[in-house]
């Protein structure tokens, strides 16, 4: 009877396929065993002992351009290269669960566009009177800022959550939203104009700044997409921007 196994038998007994096998074999980590008197290849002890060691260390997530290396390795130098797989391995693991979270939030489609901060502020806004569209509107503006100025939409999240606390605040915000349903040529909206201009000027806190944007060289088209949202569908909001912004300049306030 020949000395040694099959390469099928050999697969077996190390947990793999004769596929694996032959692709080890081309990238130099095991050497084809001999034939026996029949033609067939036969793996030895020698033959299969390496066979369980490369198999071993790419299960463990070891490349195959490393594993040569380390299984010819003293033991430090094998110890040493365990470490930096392990590394390696960790920071797979790390951006694997991130792209789980990034699944489990899809299935609520606004979790991945927005932290939970800026959902819990969107949550808040039906119970204080704003309406379905309203909220969308908020929405599609917060996604809106995180994408055009990311560096400034912590700042922006807070100055948002601070308006939301002051009730005549959020009176005049949710009166300027409806504004957008009026006719552009509406006598009212020179009135809500000067009620708003006259609301921030007497706290300019309230006013919600994009701090960041005059640093940028492409600062004005970025505030230009921002304050301009929603305006194709609502006109009249167009117009009430403007008028809002003309007091505001006037009375010294400095806007973009």
């Amino acid at each position: 009877m020949p000395d040694g196994i099959t390469i099928s038998q050999a697969a077996a007994f190390a947990g793999g396929t004769v596929k694996t096998i032959r692709r080890y074999h081309q990238n130099g980590l095991i050497d084809e065993p001999g034939r026996d008197t029949s033609g067939y290849r036969r793996c030895g002890t020698a033959d299969l002992l390496r066979l369980v060691q490369v198999r071993t260390l790419a299960g463990a997530g070891v490349p195959l351009a490393g594993i040569g290396t380390m299984v010819d390795a003293d033991p430090d130098t094998f110890a040493a290269a365990l470490v930096d797989v392990e590394e390696s391995l960790t920071s797979r693991i790390d951006e694997l669960i991130a792209r789980r979270e990034t699944l489990r939030r899809l299935a609520h489609r606004d979790r991945v566009l927005l932290p939970d901060r800026a959902l819990a502020l969107l949550d808040r806004m039906p119970a204080l009177g704003f309406t379905a569209d309203d909220v969308t509107t908020a929405r599609e503006g917060l996604i809106l800022v995180r994408a055009l100025l990311p560096e400034g939409f912590d700042d922006y999240l807070s100055q948002i959550e601070r308006g939301l606390d002051d009730p005549r605040h959020v009176a005049i915000i949710k009166l300027t939203w409806s504004a957008g349903n009026w006719d552009p040529d509406d006598p009212r909206i020179e009135e809500l104009a000067e009620e708003v201009a006259a609301h921030f000027l007497a706290d300019p806190s309230l006013l919600p700044t994009l701090s960041g944007l005059q640093n940028r060289d492409d600062g004005a088209p970025r505030y230009e997409l921002l304050t301009r949202h929603g305006e194709d569908e609502r006109p009249a909001w167009t117009r009430l921007t403007t008028l809002i912004q003309e007091k505001m300049r006037s009375a010294g306030i400095d806007i973009p």
